[in-house]
């Protein structure tokens, strides 16, 4: 029951996220703890989500701006060797302040985004994203933020962002099989969701051409703003 439960609930969350770009993976992982072990919660959710996205860039890969991805992928890298490295060492317990922040003011500040703009870049938003993924919950709308200021398309901002957020999840899952983790341990589970993410992604992808441009867009610095307040609430709480 468990396995067909989850099944459903990614197959609910990915299409949230199919349509809107994002909120299904900080859902998900909302509920997951009532299921699974504390150590295995984020490297099965890092898989999940891995195929949710990866299934939304497939099925909107003409969407997809390719020209970013070398530079993710660049930051990235970096970033997940970095912070797995350092990763003991260092205190994370207010990043998400500071990312919560960021996203507020990258959304609704003018005069915010004219003093960012030069040093904003997908290098320096995959070396962050990507690295910070492996210890802090919320670094998706990162992603998503920027692109939602280079494109006004919304296929253009969904599907690239998937095969973004692709990335970072990739490469954590190598990481946790570095450390360890046997992801066999929880394989009827892990087929289940990953079944539901990818039909999830298919019907998503599907409902996102019945909504209008610019709502859409105002649907979505609506969802990330209230994402990063939440992140913001959560560290003190």
């Amino acid at each position: 029951m468990n396995e067909l439960f989850l099944g459903l609930l990614t197959f609910f969350t990915s299409t949230i996220a199919g349509v809107v770009g994002i909120g299904g993976g900080m859902m998900l992982i909302a509920i997951l703890p009532a299921f699974l072990p504390l150590n295995a919660l984020i490297p099965v959710h890092g898989l999940t989500q891995m195929s949710s996205n990866f299934s939304r860039a497939v099925f909107g890969y003409k969407d997809v701006q390719y020209e970013t991805i070398p530079k993710f992928l660049i930051g990235s890298i970096f970033g997940i060797a970095l912070f797995a490295s350092i990763l003991s060492m260092i205190s994370l317990e207010y990043v998400p302040l500071f990312i919560g922040f960021y996203i507020l003011l990258s959304l609704w500040s003018a005069k915010f985004n004219d003093k960012i703009k030069k040093y904003e870049n997908y290098y320096l938003v995959g070396f962050l994203q990507t690295g910070l993924s492996i210890v802090v919950g919320a670094t998706g709308p990162l992603t998503m933020t920027l692109l939602l200021k280079d494109y006004k398309d919304k296929d253009k901002v969904v599907a690239t962002g998937a095969a973004l957020m692709s990335i970072t999840h990739i490469l954590k899952v190598f990481v946790f099989m570095y450390f360890g983790f046997v992801f066999f341990d929880y394989i009827g589970i892990i087929v289940a969701m990953i079944i539901g993410a990818v039909a999830g992604s298919y019907t998503g992808t599907k409902l996102r051409d019945k909504i209008d441009g610019k709502k859409f867009l105002m649907l979505l610095k609506v969802l990330l703003s209230a994402l990063a307040i939440k992140v913001i609430i959560g560290v003190f709480l």
